[in-house]
Formats: C-alpha cells, structure tokens, sequence
C-alpha cells in the first residue's frame, strides 16, 4: 500500500475530475490514504470537506506563499480550522522567489506565522520552498523548526537534502524524480535515510513519466515510488513500507 503525502484534489484543482473518481482510482491504485493540501482559507476548507466526506482523505490548512498576502484577511479563520480532526498539518507555507506574487516581506510574516501554528498544535509543518533554500532555513533556524516538518516536493540536490536533514526535517520527493534531467534530485533521494523519506504527486502538477503532459492524480504515486525506488537501488515493496511508516509518523494517521 502506499500514501499519497501531498495531492490537491479539490474543485478548483481538479480540473473538471470529481474528487470521488479520483479516490476510487487512487484505491484502485494500492493508494491507502492521501493527504489533501490546503493553499488559501477556500481550498484548506475543501480539503476538510473531503476528509470528512472521505475516510481515506485527511487536510491540511494553510496559505501558500503565493497567497501570503491573505494573511490578514484569512488567518484567523486558518487557525480555527486547525483545530479540525482530520486537520493533521499546516501549510503548505513558505517562500517561493521564483514567481514572488506575494513580496518576500509578506511571504516572511505569513511562514513565520505557520511555524509558530505548528509549534503550538504540535502538527506537521508542509513546507514549499522554491528558488529560495537560504531564506528557508535561515527562517526556520530563527523560529524552531517544528519537530515534524516536511520540504514538500523535494526539488535541491545533495547539499540542499543534508541542510534539511541536518534540521531534523522530512524529504518528500514527487514525479520530478522521474524527470530525464533530475540527476541531482535523484543524487538527493538517494542520501535520504529511509526514515526521512516521503513521496507524493503534488497533484494535478507534475505527473511523473510516463504520464507527462497529462494531469497528475494521486493514483500515480506508486509510480513516483518506483522511480524512488530505482534511484536508491532498493525495491518498490521496501519504498512503499518505509514511506507508509513515515507518513504515519509525520501526519499522526493510523489508517488501518
């Protein structure tokens, strides 16, 4: 069985693709349970609608650093939302300099808020991090990196992956690992000790090869962890059981 640790599978992501065919191919799929991603007060209350109308859908809440600038306008209503039972972490929050739709001042507040949320509820922290590995770090040193806090879609190589284990942080790797020119983001997923590993789809982004150019769903991820797999030389039953163990531990999810 596996665990999709990060998918987007609301409405306004989907595409046109109802939530429910998606979660039946994902079962279909071996998929045991998957982790909804809130980005914005809108779409991190979607999420927990479909962990409540779904057993094997949890949410997280959270503003992504594009939409730092809602801070004032959402926050508020983030923090009650957390308190959710089948909330089990916050974000995905942090910097991306890349596009920088929201000022890096305000992308700065915004993270720092979500740091201090997962601190105090003792939830996972989701972290995106985008053309932007010193600000990340720099933030969390200062701040106390939250005791389960995860770089999703993993995207630095060797260097950037030690910096993150080093805080004591989980790497979660996406279909990019399968990309022809990833050889550093394989190198990466290769010096990840299996007790920091983590996989996922990011979808409706990045489906993994074969499926490029279509839109990603959470029913893909075990092809993710066979290009993890390969990338480590270990085999697709040892990545499906390490990763099962470490999403469970990180999200504190006991599906079965």
């Amino acid at each position: 069985m596996w665990v999709d640790a990060h998918c987007h599978i609301q409405p306004d992501y989907s595409r046109g693709q109802e939530a429910k065919a998606l979660i039946e191919r994902a079962r279909a799929a071996g998929i045991d349970w998957m982790v909804c991603v809130g980005t914005d007060l809108a779409s991190s209350l979607a999420a927990i609608a479909l962990a409540d109308e779904f057993e094997d859908v949890y949410a997280t809440v959270g503003l992504h650093p594009h939409d730092a600038s809602k801070l004032d306008d959402e926050w508020l209503a983030l923090v009650s939302a957390a308190d959710h039972e089948n909330v089990v972490g916050i974000g995905e929050a942090g910097f991306d300099l890349f596009y920088e739709h929201s000022p890096f001042d305000q992308q700065r507040v915004t993270f720092a808020r979500h740091i201090a949320l997962a601190n105090a509820l003792d939830r996972a922290l989701v972290i995106h991090s985008r053309d932007a590995w010193d600000a990340t770090f720099e933030l969390l040193a200062e701040l106390g990196v939250p005791r389960r806090t995860v770089f999703h879609c993993f995207s630095g190589g060797p260097r950037e992956a030690r910096r993150a284990l080093e805080m004591g942080c989980y790497l979660s790797f996406s279909g990019i690992v399968s990309f022809k020119t990833a050889d550093e983001l394989r190198a990466a997923a290769a010096i990840t000790p299996s007790d920091r590993l983590l996989i996922e789809t990011d979808s409706p982004f990045l489906a993994p090869v074969p499926f490029r150019g279509r839109d990603n769903e959470p029913a893909y991820v075990a092809v993710v962890g066979e290009a993890v797999a390969l990338a480590r030389g270990e085999s697709v039953e040892q990545i499906a059981a390490v990763t099962t163990a470490n999403a469970e531990q990180v999200f504190g999810v006991s599906h079965r």
